[in-house]
């Protein structure tokens, strides 16, 4: 479900940031879990310097900004840094509802697990094959993040720190496109910031 569609124009500007490069990255496995990803596979040395370098590249941020972030260690790192690099003068916000899709029996598998679930989203936006969540649950839950942010602010500038398919995910929302063709958007890379762009969204 796709929370965004019943809100009309947006009183807020939001931008998307995928967490930096991690330490399941590296071990190329599926971390989804919050019991292996809350505590554990934070950031590799090499994603640390990711988000350094994409501060340093330039991305429309500044002290007003509000960051709300996923909870699991690899995203509550990202956001950390960032908060401290743009001097943001309120805390970081950390939501449940921003955390990975959860990739059920895949867990700790090697990655290449997720081309065969996305194949199978591409089939039924309410696959949980293999105990996956569903697009569709990820979209409900990605999106009312926007929704709720839209009741609680204004004017405000929100940065939306997650990972690689709740983020897609959440794009494709953006788009007003189904979540069964989430693969089909452009993906954000490790420490990307992206503008979350309302084109789609029905009035």
């Amino acid at each position: 479900m796709n929370r965004l569609a019943a809100l009309g124009s947006l009183r807020n500007r939001y931008h998307a940031m995928r967490h930096g490069h991690s330490q399941a990255n590296e071990l190329r496995i599926v971390v989804s879990d919050p019991r292996n990803g809350l505590d554990g596979y934070g950031l590799s040395a090499r994603g640390r310097a990711q988000v350094d370098a994409r501060l340093d590249a330039g991305h429309g941020l500044g002290a007003d900004t509000l960051i709300l972030s996923s909870d699991f260690l690899r995203a509550r790192e990202t956001a950390e840094i960032v908060h401290a690099r743009l001097g943001c003068r309120e805390p970081v916000d950390f939501d449940s509802r921003l955390r990975e899709r959860f990739f059920g029996e895949y867990e700790l598998d090697g990655d290449d697990a997720y081309a065969e679930v996305w194949r199978a989203d591409a089939r039924d936006a309410d696959n949980v094959h293999a105990g996956v969540e569903s697009p569709n649950a990820v979209m409900a839950r990605v999106t009312a993040v926007v929704a709720d942010c839209e009741r609680r602010f204004d004017g405000r500038e929100l940065l939306l720190v997650s990972h690689g398919d709740a983020l897609q995910i959440l794009l494709t929302a953006f788009a007003s496109r189904d979540a069964a063709s989430h693969r089909e958007i452009r993906h954000l890379d490790t420490a990307e910031i992206r503008p979350l762009t309302p084109d789609g969204i029905r009035g």
